[in-house]
């Protein structure tokens, strides 16, 4: 009998201490959400009764270099639909569809979706949203948003680039500064009941937005519009595949125009051009990302002879040839088991190598390669920064594309040191020329200039200073003067301005496979001689009829510096050379 008792007050002792356990668990638990725990599950039971809508921040607006508004925004509304709050379903489908021009079964799939908040549509006009909020329907929501819009559509489109529903950055200087542009959006919460409809008279608290920071640019409009006339009246006249025109200021890598011809409308960036053809949505996708590359960054081509004044940079800063050096041109030069040719088949015959630079001389050319070697020109390829990206500020930058050190011959070398067998992108050739003949300091090309607010007040300066000293101020003082003489007495003499000092350099090269006579006219030039304050490189693309650089790329040049060095307060000096040049054999 007691051995019984003893065994009751055992488990009675056991489901005690079993519940006390239990007890102190819980206690615990509950200690630990209400004061370990408690912000975080308040703040998830007030979420529960609170809904939440963005106010979208304004995107700061991308002004040219002197104040001219590039992309800027206009005010539009995204309609929504909040499920718990609609009171006549079919009102709305009927109205929304009207108003909004989209079809039926789309809205009432949207309008009958179990969601705390579903949009409808997006960009909507303010003036169809403010007719929409007239209807006073319940559950319709219709909020202010802003969608980008460039003034001028097509300027520049492959430097702005454009930005997605969400108003973030795409392509060009929109996504390369989408943090200085975006801004922070706002917010307004509203109050519901554990329905989720809303309370009245509740109120709802509001948090502003913070509007996105203006972007200060190198671009000129003005230059911009004078060179896209200029690349148009080309195109047509020489029913071009595409013209490439970029102007800079070659002491300090701001870039003043960067043309692209055909450019596209960046009000409309998914629109094709009339009679593109696809069967798919990828074949639709591949055609717009061809109508958006930007062919002085994104597109690499065989320079030809603007190339040689890297060469000549090259030769004279390491020494290998002087000023006095003679040559002999027979219209070819034999290297191993090739003959390669002279643009003038027949010959210049004896030449200076100044006069070997005016001809354009490609057996000049191959004998100064000769002279550097493969080591050493390929030293001056890296210190002259060929061999890496630019560093500009716009995506998708391509790389030089030349043959690995090890792999080059003579035969190769040959090439190379007139311009050909290998591709480079046109902004590294106008940046490396640039750098040649400004003292011979190395520059980043930009556009980037500085963030502003919108007040115009600074927030920011970038800082693109030149930074290594690749030639001597010796070498790059000659180059100047000899590339001076090629305009002023060679190749380059259409695009001669009498009263004003341009150097400059010709070529015409062509695009693989070489059975299909397609050519590239190219066109460098500077000015002034004595202090470069702006450098034009123009790149035609498969002219048709007559394609030498110096025939149909120097005057485009021409005809652009007419109107750019008086518009950049150029002054014209007496250079004591005709106004009338003789044409020499072209390029």
């Amino acid at each position: 009998m007691n051995g019984t008792k003893t065994g009751n007050r055992k488990k009675i002792v056991v489901v005690f201490c079993t519940i006390f356990l239990g007890m102190m668990v819980l206690a615990g638990r509950l200690v630990y959400l209400m004061v370990f725990k408690s912000e975080y599950y308040g703040g998830k039971a007030q979420s529960l009764h609170q809904r939440e809508r963005d106010i979208k921040a304004a995107r700061g607006k991308i002004l040219d270099i002197n104040g001219n508004v590039l992309a800027s925004n206009r005010s539009v509304c995204t309609i929504s639909v909040i499920h718990s709050q609609i009171e006549d379903g079919e009102k709305i489908i009927r109205v929304l569809s009207r108003e909004l021009e989209m079809e039926e079964e789309t809205v009432r799939k949207r309008v009958e979706t179990y969601s705390a908040i579903e949009r409808i549509k997006s960009n909507v006009s303010k003036e169809t949203g403010d007719r929409i909020r007239e209807y006073k329907l319940a559950g319709v929501k219709v909020d202010e948003d802003y969608k980008r819009y460039y003034p001028y559509d097509d300027l520049a489109s492959k430097v702005l680039g454009f930005t997605g529903g969400d108003n973030q950055g795409i392509i060009g200087l929109e996504v390369v500064y989408d943090e200085k542009l975006k801004g922070t959006n706002g917010k307004i919460l509203t109050l519901t009941d554990a329905k989720g409809v809303e309370i009245e008279d509740a109120g709802e608290s509001r948090l502003d937005p913070v509007d996105g920071s203006n972007l200060r640019i190198s671009l000129d409009y003005n230059l911009q519009m004078y060179a896209q006339q200029a690349a148009e009246k080309a195109i047509q006249a020489k029913e071009a595949d595409s013209v490439s025109i970029l102007i800079m200021n070659p002491s300090n890598g701001q870039i003043m125009t960067m043309v692209n011809l055909p450019e596209f409308n960046l009000n409309e960036p998914y629109g094709l051009p009339e009679g593109s053809t696809y069967a798919s949505s990828e074949e639709k996708q591949e055609l717009l990302n061809q109508m958006w590359r930007n062919g002085c960054i994104n597109d690499t081509y065989e320079p030809g002879s603007t190339f040689k004044v890297i060469t000549a940079s090259a030769a004279l800063e390491a020494g290998v040839v002087s000023l006095k050096d003679n040559f002999y041109c027979p219209g070819y030069k034999i290297v191993e088991d090739r003959r390669i040719r002279c643009a003038r088949t027949s010959g210049h015959g004896a030449e200076s190598f100044v006069e070997g630079l005016e001809n354009s001389c490609n057996p000049v050319f191959i004998e100064l390669g000769m002279r550097l070697g493969v080591e050493q020109f390929y030293k001056y390829f890296s210190q002259f920064g060929l061999l890496a990206k630019t560093g500009i500020d716009l995506p998708g930058e391509a790389r030089t594309i030349m043959h690995e050190q090890k792999n080059v011959g003579q035969v190769e070398l040959a090439t190379i040191s007139f311009g050909q067998s290998f591709q480079i992108t046109p902004v590294q050739l106008a940046t490396t020329i640039s750098s040649l003949i400004n003292g011979g300091k190395r520059i980043t090309p930009h556009f980037g200039v500085q963030v502003e607010d919108q007040e115009g007040n600074v927030k920011e300066v970038f800082d693109f200073e030149p930074s290594t000293q690749i030639i001597s101020e010796k070498t790059s003082a000659t180059m100047r003067t000899l590339l001076e003489k090629v305009v002023s007495e060679g190749g380059g003499s259409k695009a001669y301005i009498e009263g004003y000092q341009i150097g400059g350099k010709t070529a015409t090269s062509q695009t693989l496979p070489r059975s299909a006579h397609r050519y590239i006219s190219s066109f460098m030039c500077f000015a002034p001689v004595t202090d470069p304050q702006v450098l034009c490189l123009v790149i035609i693309n498969n002219p048709q009829g007559v394609y030498y650089g110096g025939t149909i790329a120097a005057p485009v040049a021409k005809e652009l510096f007419l109107n750019i060095l008086p518009y950049l307060g150029i002054e014209k000096a007496a250079t004591g050379t005709e106004d009338t040049k003789a044409d020499t054999e072209q390029e």
